[in-house]
């Protein structure tokens, strides 16, 4: 399956439709179909056995939905700004068609989280994410009042703006921008990362896979406040409702082309100031892939 950027996903203003994305997906439609391959839109309900992304990390997201879904492993090729999801350039989508056919890949399994809001009555919503749950408040006047609890126990209670409830995966987005850590992708782990909030103790957490974080909503002011799932998902809460956020059963798996490690590919995507670092020798010459950013594989 081949999936692109298209007017649903933020910002493609219609003068632009032709260039980058849609000549990056002439190109490995035509490279697929020389090897025999059948190329299916996002609208198919055929079987599929691998999906290509052409955007960036917001159509990564988007495909993830449906590679999650039908357990099938994902290769994005980033026609967008900073594409930390992404294993490829543009140029490279040829060595990108060639690796995925002949094999030539692994598949990192990268956790997501389950996320069940539960109201006042009763009732309970449910949702998911690869990258972060985020509470946000809807009156921009006021304050959320909430109070945080791990595994059954109350850890603390504050008011804020919003609050991040995030993966590993997410910890270069939503939770980086609000100050959390940054957690290298192999570790399981859920991370929660308060905004702006009115408290003496309100640093980063981070919890154990196998913890259960609840929050439990005092008061949101006029509006009540909203759970976004990856910035595409949303789920109402309001005041006296509970949510639950726990590590999910089903994984999204993400193919990738060379072997550089995470520090390569966070160093390259954030433009990170390394001068003064000198390897040791036995990691001399390793740079993690063929070529930088923009020329290859990222």
């Amino acid at each position: 399956m081949v999936l692109q950027r298209d007017l649903n996903d933020k910002p493609v203003p219609p003068h632009r439709k032709a260039a980058p994305t849609a000549q990056t997906v002439a190109r490995a439609e035509a490279a697929l179909r020389a090897q025999g391959v059948e190329v299916v839109g996002q609208g198919s309900d055929e079987d599929v056995d691998f999906v290509l992304v052409i955007g960036g990390d917001g159509t990564i997201l988007r495909a993830c939905e449906i590679a999650r879904e039908r357990d099938v492993p994902l290769v994005g090729v980033n026609t967008g700004h900073v594409g930390f999801l992404a294993e490829a350039a543009p140029d490279a989508i040829e060595a990108v068609v060639a690796g995925v056919i002949e094999g030539r890949y692994t598949v990192e399994t990268r956790m997501t989280i389950d996320v069940e809001v539960e109201t006042p009555d009763g009732a309970v919503e449910r949702g998911w994410a690869l990258n972060e749950a985020a509470l946000e408040k809807r009156d921009r006047a006021r304050m959320l009042e909430i109070a945080l609890g791990v595994d059954g126990q109350a850890v603390s209670s504050f008011g804020c703006d919003g609050l991040v409830m995030s993966t590993p995966t997410g910890s270069t987005a939503y939770a980086f921008s609000g100050g959390g850590p940054v957690v290298w992708p192999e570790v399981e782990a859920l991370l929660v990362v308060p905004l702006a909030a009115h408290a003496l103790f309100t640093r980063p957490l981070v919890l154990g896979p196998d913890s259960c974080l609840e929050v439990v909503i005092q008061h949101t002011g006029f509006g009540g406040a909203e759970i976004w799932c990856d910035g595409r998902r949303s789920l109402s809460v309001a005041a006296g409702g509970r949510i639950r956020v726990t590590r999910a059963a089903r994984p999204v798996r993400l193919a990738r082309l060379n072997d550089a490690p995470f520090s390569t590919r966070l160093v390259r995507k954030f433009n990170l100031p390394v001068e003064g670092w000198r390897a040791g020798a036995e990691h001399d010459g390793r740079d993690g892939g063929t070529t930088a950013e923009g020329e290859g594989l990222a």
